[in-house]
């Protein structure tokens, strides 16, 4: 961590945790393709900080919201938010630092049971109180009653209308545009309540403490279908069997959940081909032209 941004860290971090607390060293942690993440301090009082160029600073100020507003839910674990401030060139988010662990199977049942308690706060719409990011990219969540065309108009649009301005265009955008106007279909049988999400649910964003109580992190948080966080659990590798038994127990899943598990990880799927390009390309082709032929039967 460059000098000027340390003391920028430390001076903030210090009118929340005291001025007693001064960074004598700044390690790189591990995790985040976007930015970069540094445990700092001295002896045993330390932090965990993001770091971005300045312009990603309501990136940042988004994520404090929405881990407050996820420990205010008193359902699950996630890492107190310290401070956020910008420096020059840099952006940072500073949070409590937590010894955290990868999930084991021993404790996937109560990771899985802590989800589920938080997607039993309600809201009364669907959206969220501000926009938000989902990556860097901007999430609109403007409140909305209807489900379907929450999801339709407000993830799935922008994330096409994305992939066409860079050039992802023919099949996809015609596929893109069926599952959108007739995105009602997957909710024949399904009418979900607004429920709190993580909202960027994969395995890298749940970890657990050496107890094993569980903690959620990075968070893109917003009022929806609790199946969207759950069929984001799937993705890039998943998470241990007993996770998803556990949480199934718990909060039962509905009928035609396959299909809107496609539907959902296309969101995530796109937002990774806007990022990060043509290699998830395929994927991206195969999930919606396989939600398309479905609307077709």
């Amino acid at each position: 961590m460059e000098a000027s941004l340390a003391a920028a860290v430390e001076e903030v971090a210090r009118g929340a945790l005291g001025a007693r607390f001064r960074i004598a060293q700044a390690e790189p942690a591990a995790g985040g393709c976007i930015h970069q993440n540094w445990i700092a301090g001295h002896e045993a009082q330390r932090v965990f900080v993001k770091t971005s160029a300045a312009v990603n600073l309501p990136v940042f100020e988004a994520e404090a919201d929405a881990l407050a507003s996820l420990a205010a839910s008193n359902t699950i674990r996630t890492p107190a938010v310290v401070a956020s401030g910008a420096n020059g060139n840099h952006a940072f988010l500073i949070l409590e630092y937590l010894p955290l662990r990868p999930m084991q199977a021993a404790e996937a049942e109560r990771c899985a049971e802590a989800l589920a308690r938080l997607h039993g706060t309600v809201g009364e719409h669907y959206g969220w109180h501000r926009d938000n990011f989902i990556g860097l990219t901007p999430q609109q969540n403007s409140p909305k009653p209807d489900w379907p065309a929450f999801f339709a108009r407000q993830r799935l649009a922008p994330q096409f209308a994305e992939a066409a301005r860079r050039g992802y265009r023919g099949d996809l955008q015609a596929h893109g545009e069926r599952i959108i106007d007739k995105i009602g279909a997957f909710f024949l049988e399904r009418r979900p309540e607004p429920a709190l999400l993580h909202g960027d649910l994969w395995s890298g964003n749940i970890a657990v403490m050496p107890d094993g109580e569980p903690v959620v992190f990075d968070p893109a948080s917003y009022y929806g279908d609790r199946e969207a966080d759950f069929a984001m659990s799937e993705l890039f590798g998943g998470l241990p069997d007993r996770f998803y038994l556990a949480y199934t127990r718990a909060a039962p899943l509905s009928e035609g959940y396959p299909q809107r598990r496609t539907l959902y990880n296309l969101y995530h799927m796109l937002n990774h081909l806007n990022l990060f390009g043509a290699s998830y390309l395929r994927q991206v082709e195969r999930m919606a032209r396989e939600l398309s032929e479905y609307l077709r039967r």
